[in-house]
């Protein structure tokens, strides 16, 4: 099985760089562009107030992402029970109490798994808030504690650089992490191993333009992660922070963007489909993410392969259904694929929403400096480095919760 994930990975890499030939990196070369408005509902009535936002816009651009890029979840009633496999009260040396859960899925003769790890501080008194997030590659590859029940046959503690347990849990806060395999393996032939099955699907001939896939079965996931987390005396429902990185970035904006009872989003390096704007062409594009990753959005959102110029909505839409919660933006200096500016910019449009609400978010289109974040309502960092999740972006994912959630 480690080999297998060995192999998969770098097919993923291998079709991700063979994607970057011919790939706009030149700031000057950006095509000229018209964002589609936000504050203007389909039928040309103009968005004044948090009220008809909520009422009127709001769900307008949830349908359309929902029809035209993510897919619709199907309707089905899934059964859900959650079972406490182990827990230690003092994991970590004793910093930690651990909760290893598995989600049980099922409708008629179908059923799938999903397991959560979950961190929660020993200093604190009463319930704890919480970061939530996908993991690449196993719920054991986040640290090397001995306690964790592997879910692949990826080595023990391997991601550990990204996902610093010890600092989450000195700052007050606990951490939970899923293996984002369980609800989707991240392959475009995978569709029988994922969660769609439990919804009726039998075959690739079901899937219709807006029918959802591996991005939808992600953010469905986060959700049912939270179903669990209300029911939990030992965290605070309440303060349950999203954050996800690259694709996992894409998949937790739609899982916020639908499920408001997540206090907080965090996109680490989302790039296309998730935080930067389409329109601009720079770095990943969606004739190459739809091409190299046929499974991750409905079929419908191929149309805009090579014609984004067409595309009746932007990521600026996206970000905006976060509001009023906190949403925080991160990207990478050296990761133009992921197209920094345009995740910048995205930020920036999407505070005409958090201003009905009289929020502060992005107050100029200036990017800011390296390294020099901005906390407002919507805030954003670039740092110096790569594609990555590093202690700068966790130190101040910590800042950004305890100015908004503390």
């Amino acid at each position: 099985m480690k080999n297998a994930v060995t192999g998969i990975f770098l097919l993923i890499l291998f079709a991700a760089h063979a994607q970057q030939r011919n790939v706009l990196y030149d700031e000057e070369k950006v095509p000229v562009y018209a964002l589609p408005p936000l504050l203007v509902g389909e039928h040309g009535e103009k968005i004044t107030t948090a009220g008809e936002w909520e009422e009127i816009r709001r769900p307008e651009l949830l349908q359309m992402f929902a029809l035209q890029m993510f897919g619709e979840t199907p309707e089905g009633d899934v059964e859900a029970r959650y079972e406490t496999v182990k827990t230690n009260t003092r994991a970590l040396g004793g910093k930690a109490t651990s909760k290893q859960i598995k989600a049980i899925f099922s409708r008629g003769s179908v059923e799938r798994h999903m397991r959560i790890l979950i961190y929660l501080p020993n200093q604190i008194d009463g319930k704890a808030p919480l970061f939530v997030g996908y993991n690449f590659n196993g719920n054991q590859t986040v640290n090397d504690d001995p306690d964790i029940i592997p879910s692949s046959e990826a080595e023990r503690g391997s991601s550990r650089s990204r996902w610093p347990v010890e600092t989450i849990l000195s700052a007050g806060y606990g951490l939970a992490t899923i293996w984002y395999y369980d609800l989707f393996p991240d392959e475009k032939d995978k569709h029988a191993e994922s969660i769609l099955p439990l919804f009726g699907y039998q075959s690739a001939g079901d899937i219709t333009d807006s029918y959802w896939q591996a991005m939808g079965a992600w953010a469905w996931g986060l959700s049912r992660a939270m179903d669990y987390f209300e029911t939990d005396c030992d965290i605070d429902a309440s303060k349950v922070v999203l954050m996800g990185h690259s694709r996992n970035g894409k998949a937790t904006l739609w899982a916020g963007a639908q499920d408001t009872r997540f206090a907080m989003v965090i996109s680490n390096d989302s790039g296309c489909g998730g935080a930067a704007l389409s329109k601009r062409t720079f770095g990943e594009t969606i004739e190459s993410i739809t091409s190299a990753f046929p499974h991750w959005f409905c079929k419908y959102f191929r149309r805009y392969a090579g014609n984004e110029q067409n595309l009746p909505f932007d990521q600026h839409q996206f970000l905006a259904l976060i509001a009023p919660r906190p949403l925080y933006i991160a990207s990478a200096a050296e990761d133009l694929w992921a197209d920094p500016k345009g995740e910048y910019l995205s930020g920036y449009h999407a505070g005409e929403v958090y201003r009905l609400y009289g929020m502060k978010g992005l107050e100029t289109t200036d990017m800011p400096d390296i390294n020099r974040p901005v906390m407002n309502r919507v805030g954003y960092h670039v740092r110096s480095g790569k594609h990555d999740v590093t202690d700068f972006d966790w130190k101040n994912y910590i800042l950004f919760a305890d100015k908004w959630l503390k």
